[in-house]
């Protein structure tokens, strides 16, 4: 009997062993306590609310709007006011917006808002309609396709619930009461320039480029788009080069938070590669040149 207790034991020891030395191979390698260490985690974690499983009824499209105008009207109070040419560049916006919109699948009323701050690089959206652009995310680009990729990203965001998921989620974790839209007031702006869940951004992407290619735009706007945040990535953030006179250190700040909660722009190049093979739409290649007309009235610049 002693001898058969012995033997278990023994068996168990061994195997407490083994289980260690397996996890200590397994186990990633910790990482040096650092500002960008911290800020991954916190990127990270905000991705992963959306992974959480939602146990919540869907709002109304009446109820999704209400939050949307609430949350829009506290975050104009944000923001200065536009100077006359950034007036007209947010009527090309919304030019480009509204060609774009009118093939999405939800009836919304969605508006095209330009963020004044050319330190920008992102764009976001909020429930119910609310679509807003960076000016420095517009200083990027070279081609009109390029603008509509990123509106239909925004638009395929809002047209797939994830921003009202989010909010659900957002007020889960506070305990505010969606039936008191006011109470939202305590979700910072900066809330919405995170990305989102790893399939929900690649799921902006895909659907944005069908979006944008109905409105009658080049997939290779999107293509385009990423191939130079890839070069802007490689740049600015892999290799921290320092700013010089077409970066300013606020815009690499803006460009780095970008990266770090969006999908890699290598993988997203790649997917909208696969989608114009995928769709046959090689010949698609025209571009629209980005470019805004002025006139000038009484001092007021317009389209």
């Amino acid at each position: 009997m002693k001898r058969s207790v012995v033997v278990v034991v023994f068996f168990l020891v061994l195997g407490f062993g083994l289980a260690c030395l397996y996890w200590s191979q397994r186990r990633p390698k910790s990482t040096a306590v650092s500002p960008n260490a911290i800020l991954n985690m916190a990127a990270d974690a905000q991705r992963d609310l959306s992974r959480l499983p939602m146990h919540f009824t869907r709002l109304s499209d009446e109820q999704e709007i209400a939050i949307g105008r609430e949350l829009a009207s506290r975050y104009t109070t944000q923001t200065r006011p536009l100077r006359a040419e950034e007036r007209g560049l947010e009527k090309y916006v919304r030019r480009v917006g509204a060609t774009v919109v009118l093939h999405a699948h939800r009836h919304l009323p969605y508006s095209f808002t330009v963020f004044p701050d050319h330190n920008m690089l992102n764009a976001f959206s909020l429930p119910g309609g609310p679509v807003y652009i960076g000016e420095g995310m517009l200083d990027l680009m070279t081609n009109e396709d390029e603008l509509a990729s990123v509106l239909a990203h925004e638009i395929e965001h809002i047209d797939h619930y994830h921003c009202v998921e989010r909010v659900q989620v957002e007020a889960q974790l506070k305990k505010l009461d969606l039936d008191i839209v006011g109470a939202l007031v305590e979700i910072p702006l900066d809330f919405w320039e995170a990305g989102y869940h790893k399939d929900e951004e690649f799921e902006a992407d895909r659907e944005g480029m069908y979006l944008a290619v109905q409105s009658g735009y080049s997939p290779f706007g999107s293509v385009d788009l990423f191939e130079r945040f890839a070069k802007l990535c490689d740049e600015y953030v892999i290799q921290a080069k320092s700013p010089d006179e077409e970066l300013s250190q606020l815009a690499i700040q803006s460009l780095t938070g970008y990266f770090r909660s969006h999908p890699q722009p290598s993988e997203r190049l790649a997917q909208a590669n696969r989608i114009i093979a995928q769709e046959h739409w090689e010949s698609r290649t025209v571009r629209k040149p980005f470019r805004v007309e002025y006139e000038v009235h009484n001092g007021e610049f317009v389209k």
